[in-house]
């Protein structure tokens, strides 16, 4: 099992997003060719991919850094390991190697997002440190 930085939008990773996104958020579109490669191309953008022992890709993880006016915060995204290959530690890998990509980085801070029914994933990131804080989330849809 191996984490590692995705570099090129390969048919092998579209390929894996499809299969894997839709494990996270049915129903949402998946990205298209053109806008992984946007992704990998963005400044402070990072896709990482988790594979099993057979090096198939079995998970991804989006890590963004980026400068607010009082520091430069990170933040994990779309976090998502096939169902058969969970409970391996392959999620930990992912966001332990996010934060140590943060710390070089030089972020404050990472934060992320978790739906209450993942009860395995906000055990996985209590379980690493990251704390629930007291607070509102608003989204306003352009679309």
């Amino acid at each position: 099992m191996s984490v590692e930085r995705a570099t090129q939008a390969t048919p092998e990773l579209l390929e894996a997003l499809q299969r894997l996104l839709p494990q996270l958020s049915p129903g949402r579109p998946v990205p298209t060719t053109v806008q992984v490669k946007e992704l990998m191309a963005a400044h402070g953008s990072t896709l990482l991919l988790a594979r099993d022992e057979d090096g198939q890709i079995v998970g991804t993880l989006t890590f963004v850094v980026f400068r607010t006016t009082t520091e430069l915060r990170a933040r994990i995204e779309d976090v998502v390991v096939e169902e058969h290959a969970r409970g391996k530690g392959l999620g930990e890998q992912l966001v332990r190697e996010a934060l140590r990509l943060g710390r070089e980085r030089g972020a404050r801070s990472v934060t992320l997002t978790s739906r209450p029914d993942r009860e395995a994933a906000n055990r996985l990131y209590e379980r690493v440190g990251f704390a629930q804080r007291e607070t509102n989330v608003y989204t306003y849809n352009l679309e």
